[in-house]
Formats: C-alpha cells, sequence, structure tokens
C-alpha cells in the first residue's frame, strides 16, 4: 500500500483536508527540520518555509536536512530541496528572508490555514504572534532548551496568546560592574554589545535607558565619570569613516579609560588591577595576521588576532552606518544592533569583548562561545526537537479539525514524573495588550496624510475618542497629550508605512476602551483624486470597553520591610503597553561554567526558545 492509502486508514477523513491545506512554516532549524520531515511525511500538501539564516557547521548535529557542503547556503531553500525527497508530489515554497519584512503582510498570512513557529528569538516570535492574530489564522507555537520543551495552540479569541503572561525580567548587572570592575567574561561581552556598540553606532546610553542605574546610588562620583566618557565617544563618532576612527576608539576604550581606572586605587586593593593596551605594539605583531582569521570561529583567538578582528568589523560597521545614513528616506535615524547573525556585529562584540578580558586579567572566549552568551543561544538537544515536532504535527490535526476544546498545552520536562505533561489551553487574557484589541486598517496618502489628519479627523471625528489617548508604532509613542510637535508632521515621516501597525491607547480614567490595533495601508503610487481624504477607515470598527476591575477591600499585604508589594509585571505592564526599560542584564548560574539566560531584553516565559 502507498503512504496516501495508510494516512487515509489512520486519519479518515481528514487526511483529506490536510491534503488540501495550505501551511506556513517559520524558522528551518532545530525544530523545523524535523517539523518539515514530519509534515511532508503526514500528506499536508502545500507548505510554505521562510528562515533568514544560512547553514552552519555547529547545525549540522542536530539539523538533519543539512549536509557539509550545505554550508553557507540559505536553510529554508535547502530544506525545501531536501524535503521534496520526503514527498516530492508536495507543493514547497521557501523564502530566504526575515519573516518582518513588509511583502509577508497581514494579507498574506491570512492565506495560510496554520502557522507553525519554530523561531529562535523572542522578537520575531512576538511579531509571528501578533500577525497570527491580525489575520485570524490559528497559530502552533514551539519551543525547546535543553531536555525542556513545549507546544502552544494560539487561535484569536479562543486561547490566550503568546504575549498574555508577561515574560520575567531579567536579573540586571549595575553598570559599574560592567562598565568598571568586570570579573567573568560575560561582564565583557555585555560591556560590548550593550555599551560600545550602541555608543558607537547606536543610540548613546545618553539618550537611553540601556543600563541599569538603580544599584550604583552610592557612586555618583564615578557615574558622572562614567558619562563623560560617553560623551567623548560620541565625540569621536563624528571622525567615523576616517583613517584615524580606528585609533581614535582603540585608545579611548583601551588606553585613557583604562589609565584613569588604575589610578582609582581603592578599587584595586583586592585583585589586580587592569593593564591598558598599546596600539603600536599590537599594530606591529599583528602586521602578518589576515582578516580571515574571523572565519575560525572555534578557536579562542590572542590578542595580535583580536587586534586585527576588531579594526575590520569596525571598518565594516562603519562604512554600513554611513550608507544607512546616505539612503535614509525619514526623519528616523538609522541605527545599527547587535545581531547574532550578523558577522560583523558578532566580529566586533567578539574582538572588544576579547581585548577587554585581556586587559582585567579574564579568560577571552571563541567567536562560537561568544554568540551562545551574547545571543542567548541554549545548546539543544536532538530528540527534544524531534518529539517537539511531532507534538506539533498532532495539535495541528486538531486545529484543523476546529476543535480547539481538545487541543492542549504540551510540556516536555525531564525532571517531572512524566516525560510529557499537558494542560488545557487557557482563555485570552482580558488585559493582553497584543490579543485583547480590535483590529481595523487604515488608509493613508502617504504623499499628504499627516498626523493631525489622523488624531482629528479619524480618531476624534469619526470613532470618538476624547483628550486622553496616545499612538504607538514599531519607533515608540508618536502621539499624546503631551507630545503634539509631532502633529504637522507626515505619518511616513513618523515611521508610519505600508503594511506596518499603529495602536491607539485610550487612556481615559473611566472605563477606557481596548486598545486599537490598525494595519496601515499606504500605497507607495497613490491615484486618489486630491479631494479624497488622506487618511480613512476601510471600515470603522466596533471598539468595546475595557471590563471594570474591582478594587479590593482588604490591604494590600505588605512584606518584611513594611512596603507594598508590587508584581514586576505590573510595574512594567501599566496601561497594557509594553515595559520600555531595557537593561543590560543577564541570568547566570555562579561558578566558572556560568551560562547566559538573557542579555538586555526583557525575555522568558513559558515557551522557550530554540537554537539557530
Amino acid at each position: 500500500m502507498t503512504r496516501e492509502t495508510y494516512l487515509k486508514r489512520s486519519l479518515g477523513t481528514l487526511a483529506k483536508r490536510i491534503k488540501e491545506s495550505r501551511v506556513l512554516l517559520v524558522g528551518a532549524g532545530g525544530i523545523g527540520c524535523e517539523l518539515l520531515k514530519n509534515l511532508l511525511l503526514s500528506g499536508f500538501g502545500e507548505i510554505h518555509i521562510i528562515d533568514l539564516d544560512t547553514i552552519d557547521l555547529s547545525n549540522l548535529n542536530r539539523q538533519f536536512l543539512f549536509r557539509f557542503e550545505h554550508i553557507k547556503k540559505s536553510k529554508a531553500l535547502v530544506a525545501k530541496e531536501v524535503g521534496h525527497k520526503f514527498q516530492p508530489s508536495a507543493k514547497l515554497e521557501a523564502y530566504h528572508a526575515n519573516i518582518k519584512d513588509s511583502q509577508f503582510n497581514v494579507d498574506w498570512f491570512a492565506t495560510f490555514d496554520v502557522v507553525f513557529n519554530a523561531l529562535d528569538n523572542l522578537d520575531a516570535r512576538r511579531h509571528v504572534n501578533r500577525m497570527c492574530l491580525a489575520a485570524n489564522v490559528p497559530l502552533i507555537e514551539s519551543g525547546t532548551t535543553g531536555f525542556n520543551g513545549q507546544v502552544q495552540v494560539i487561535k484569536k479569541g479562543t486561547t490566550e496568546c503568546y504575549d498574555c503572561n508577561p515574560k520575567e525580567v531579567p536579573k540586571s548587572f549595575p553598570v559599574c560592574t560592567i562598565r568598571s570592575t568586570p570579573s567573568q567574561p560575560i561582564h565583557c561581552i555585555v560591556w560590548a554589545k550593550s555599551y560600545l556598540l550602541p555608543e558607537l553606532f547606536g543610540i548613546s546610553e545618553d539618550d537611553s535607558d540601556e543600563f541599569d542605574h538603580s544599584q550604583d546610588a552610592e557612586n555618583s562620583d564615578e557615574i558622572e565619570n562614567l558619562r563623560k566618557e560617553a560623551q567623548a565617544l560620541k565625540e569621536i563618532r563624528q571622525s567615523m569613516g576616517s583613517n584615524e576612527f580606528a585609533q581614535k576608539v582603540f585608545e579611548k576604550v583601551f588606553q585613557e579609560d583604562i589609565v584613569r581606572l588604575r589610578g582609582m586605587e581603592d578599587m584595586w586593593k583586592s585583585r589586580d588591577p587592569p593593564e591598558p593596551l598599546d596600539f603600536d605594539k599590537l599594530q606591529e605583531e599583528s602586521s602578518s595576521i589576515g582578516t580571515t582569521i574571523s572565519c575560525n570561529d572555534q578557536k579562542v583567538w590572542d590578542l595580535a588576532e583580536d587586534f586585527v578582528v576588531f579594526k575590520a568589523s569596525l571598518d565594516h560597521l562603519s562604512k554600513r552606518l554611513k550608507t544607512l545614513q546616505d539612503t535614509a528616506k525619514s526623519d528616523v535615524k538609522p541605527i545599527l544592533v547587535f545581531d547574532k547573525d550578523d558577522v560583523d556585529t558578532l566580529d566586533f562584540v567578539t574582538a572588544t569583548a576579547n581585548m577587554r578580558a585581556h586587559i582585567f586579567k579574564i579568560d577571552p572566549k571563541s567567536k562560537f562561545d561568544t554568540k551562545q552568551m551574547a545571543g542567548n543561544i541554549i545548546p539543544a538537544i536532538a530528540t527534544t526537537n524531534a518529539m517537539t515536532a511531532g507534538l506539533c504535527v498532532l495539535q495541528a490535526y486538531k486545529v484543523l479539525k476546529e476543535e480547539y476544546d481538545q487541543a492542549k498545552m504540551v510540556f516536555l520536562e525531564r525532571p517531572g514524573v512524566r516525560a510529557i505533561n499537558s494542560d488545557s489551553l487557557q482563555p485570552p487574557n482580558p488585559n493582553c495588550p497584543v490579543c485583547s484589541v480590535v483590529h481595523g486598517r487604515l488608509k493613508i496618502d502617504p504623499k499628504r496624510a499627516t498626523l493631525n489628519d489622523l488624531v482629528e479627523e479619524v480618531l476624534r471625528l469619526q470613532l470618538g475618542y476624547g483628550e486622553e489617548f496616545s499612538l504607538t508604532n514599531e519607533l515608540g509613542t508618536i502621539y499624546d497629550p503631551d507630545l503634539e510637535d509631532n502633529l504637522p508632521k507626515k505619518l511616513v515621516d513618523l515611521g508610519v508605512q505600508n503594511e506596518t501597525f499603529v495602536t491607539v491607547i485610550d487612556e481615559e480614567d473611566d472605563q477606557p476602551r481596548v486598545n486599537l490595533e490598525l494595519v496601515v495601508l499606504a500605497p507607495q503610487s497613490s491615484e486618489s483624486a486630491e479631494e479624497q481624504r488622506p487618511v480613512s477607515l476601510e471600515a470603522v470598527p466596533d471598539i468595546p470597553r475595557k471590563p471594570r476591575v474591582s478594587t479590593p477591600i482588604s490591604p494590600e499585604p505588605v512584606n518584611g520591610t513594611g512596603t507594598r508589594k508590587r508584581d514586576a509585571e505590573e510595574a512594567e505592564l501599566s496601561n497594557g503597553d509594553h515595559p520600555t526599560k531595557r537593561v543590560a542584564g543577564m541570568s547566570i548560574e555562579d561558578g566558572d561554567g556560568a551560562h547566559p539566560i538573557v542579555l538586555d531584553e526583557a525575555t522568558g516565559g513559558a515557551i522557550l526558545i530554540d537554537d539557530d
């Protein structure tokens, strides 16, 4: 008998539904490879695969679709090629692209029957969750870490979504530990990733909350010195692109700052003082070393090799930022941010962290280890990935039959009594800022539409909003009652572009409305007549009020110090908004074998992170 015959006998009428279904697989890594194989062998007729990453040597031990000859090739394209061998009759489409690209809009998501998430980072997970909710498409979320795994079915209005449960706030390091007295490799990596890289190519600490200074109240003098350092780096940025740029950065962070720290003798009574580096000496020692050394990611580079990679990555990043600045079409200032899969930023963080580690007599790390620590990668286990992928398909059967009452939240737990445990799916959190929203479509003429048009003609006139509300998008808050300077600006200059989201947050004191999330439709070639409105709604949505929150009569409990207890998530998620403060933090284990969990975003939560 053919495989199709077996499927019909096993699944009955569901086999036909599976064959006719159109599904999206986001991620072709550890779980994604296993999941693609399972979907093909289960008879799924049309599968679209998307992944931005390329195949690395470190992937081959568990991402079984890939072989040595595939290294440096697109994961999605190779997965499609190899996947056809499992089911030649299946229709496979592959995209070597970022799922956040504008081409993958809400309408595109709406063409699928089921979406599978097999991702390795929190930001992309949240994006897919949001898009599936907007498109009203069921999402099967999955993730693994070590021996643990989890599968969750998400359906708008029926189950809780990925963001219904706030993620735990990570531990943060005091800024003085990171910037003045590092004692572990992770301190140097956080310094390079969350301080030096943003100061040179991103948002200066003077303009952001990148570091948590709350534990440094007693070190006000030192904090002031560190702010002066940041100002000096801002001035050095002006020489970016010149032949002297690398030397100026080097002399500032590896010589002048270190000499200043050595002068603070009280810091070094119980430990060796740092030793500054010499630019000319390293220039001479590294003269015969080529930049190809950065390709050897398993080797712990020596100081001269770090110096070569430092200069090369600094040059590459400078040229990239200059190109972005020259081609920027909006008022938003372009920046570069760390990405564990970006060669230049990873080279920069590895080299600068190792050079700083040498100064403070700390063991350096290889590029491979740095990628794991800075990128929050927890080693994966192939067996866990395989089990998780199998559970995804079983849950997909229930989704296709629309039996959401039978679907489960499934856990893999090594220390548990049973390896596989499950729980019933929970209903949506009524206060979730992502899924307890109303969706609408906003048409704008990008040549004419201003923020004032949106606020006055649509939100106040058509939808009846009062004075107290705010507007946010990917760039942050673009309007609130105290931020009226943006009103005359064009929406496109505020980051409101085609296929992006704008969220309206009602801030009235008396039973405000739920958040309104608007998908922006802004065709570049507008054919509308001048008399047509520059901003309009495709349809006027019905926006209900938030449920009233009953106030408890009994007083709040107090802790041992006499202060009120307050849940961290309430402090961070007040008014239904996402946390805006970022800290340079990391949860670690004690001892020499420290393992990073979180760097600088509020990550964590029940659904864990897969490998890359």
